[in-house]
C-alpha cells in the first residue's frame, strides 16, 4: 500500500491474520466433510476473479514443506489465470533449481523480485 498499489489478499489469509490462526489444515474442512468442497470452490473462483481485476500479481513464495520458494498448485493456476489475462507475475523468492513447476513458472515470464518490491514495475 506504501507505495500506491492496492493490496487484494485472500479472504483465508485475512481470516488467519484475524484470528492469529496460521494453521492451515484448519481452514481446510472440506477434508473431513466433502460437502465443503462447495466453500473451497467458491475460494478458487474468488482468488481467479481477484486476478482477472488485478493490474499484476505478486507471489509471496516462502518456504513450505521443507522447499525454498515453494508455489503449490493453487498459487500456480492463479499464476495461470494471470499469464492468461496478461497480467505481469512477480515472485517474492527465487525458485529452487528443479521444483517441480520451474519450466511453467519461469515460461509464463515470471519476475522473480527477491523480496525487493521496488522491482515492482506495472
Amino acid at each position: 500500500k506504501k507505495m500506491g498499489f492496492h493490496v487484494k489478499v485472500p479472504k483465508t489469509a485475512r481470516t488467519m491474520k484475524r484470528t492469529g490462526n496460521f494453521k492451515v489444515e484448519d481452514y481446510k474442512t472440506w477434508f473431513a466433510n466433502e460437502k465443503h468442497y462447495r466453500l473451497k470452490k467458491n475460494l478458487m473462483d474468488d482468488h481467479f476473479k481477484k486476478v482477472i481485476e488485478s493490474d499484476a500479481i505478486l507471489v509471496v513464495n516462502n518456504e513450505k514443506k521443507g522447499v525454498k520458494g515453494y508455489i503449490g498448485g493453487n498459487v500456480l493456476m492463479e499464476m495461470v489465470i494471470a499469464y492468461h489475462y496478461k497480467k505481469p507475475i512477480f515472485v517474492w523468492n527465487p525458485i529452487e533449481k528443479g521444483f517441480q513447476f520451474e519450466e511453467e513458472i519461469i515460461g509464463m515470464g515470471s519476475k522473480i523480485i527477491n523480496r525487493d518490491l521496488l522491482k515492482v514495475k506495472i
